[in-house]
């Protein structure tokens, strides 16, 4: 079973709130407030479509958003009020410089291997037209450091057990995990990610090699500098210009 698909949604679905959802979406309206391009602006792995929906709905990208993802499970469970196509990041379906934008939520953009994360941000550098935004949010790598272990188990407002453990290996920025949920009618989901950190210093190499300028930093929705108490890394970055 792949992980990104019913297990995630099921398993992450009860922890993400209204009100998180309404922050995160505050925030991603902020960061493209000053966008002037014309263009469609891409929501990376939209899910379920909680920041899509709100976000093309009104604000700076009303009626602009436009929704890509790979799981079939996820697009059947999608909020009402945006257009979605279903693709994939390593080759998005898109026009070379056709979008004024994109963005991606909890580290979207980064669980697959070194090689294909640059392969996404070549992806995205050519779809963007020339000072065109990408947003993205991931956790610092010197967090997941401090506390490279994890592991919990909990049962949710439905009847269901999910229990998940995970490592991180700091000499490689690789953090390995399982997850497994128990559903009330006892069917069973389970699956193993990885996800890639990487420190600021080598995302903003990367972001360089393929095109991109870093803009921003910031530690928290509230617009907060990177620290070493930051729960964020949420990075805007830039098409150069030729």
């Amino acid at each position: 079973m792949s992980f990104f698909g019913e297990l995630y949604l099921r398993s992450t679905r009860p922890f993400l709130s209204p009100e998180l959802t309404a922050k995160e979406v505050a925030y991603l309206d902020q960061a493209f407030s000053g966008l002037t391009l014309p263009g469609p602006v891409v929501d990376l792995g939209c899910g379920h479509g909680r920041h899509a929906a709100p976000l093309n709905a009104s604000g700076a990208l009303k009626g602009r958003v436009v929704g890509l993802e790979l799981d079939p499970y996820s697009l059947s469970q999608r909020a009402p009020g945006f257009p979605a196509i279903r693709g994939d990041l390593r080759a998005l379906p898109f026009q070379s410089g056709s979008l004024a934008g994109a963005y991606a939520w909890y580290s979207t953009l980064f669980a697959f291997s070194e090689t294909e994360h640059r392969v996404i941000l070549q992806e995205v550098a050519r779809c963007l037209r020339p000072g065109g935004l990408l947003v993205f949010q991931t956790v610092p790598y010197e967090r997941l450091s401090e506390q490279p272990g994890a592991a919990f188990q909990r049962t949710l407002p439905d009847g269901s057990l999910l229990e998940e453990e995970s490592r991180f290996d700091p000499d490689t920025g690789m953090d390995h995990g399982r997850r497994r949920l128990t559903l009330p009618t006892g069917r069973v989901l389970s699956g193993v990610y990885t996800i890639r950190y990487y420190p600021l210093a080598e995302l903003r190499q990367l972001l360089e090699a393929t095109g991109l300028s870093t803009k921003w930093v910031h530690g928290s929705l509230e617009g907060e500098p990177l620290s070493s108490a930051s729960t964020d890394l949420i990075v805007g970055a830039e098409l150069r210009h030729g």
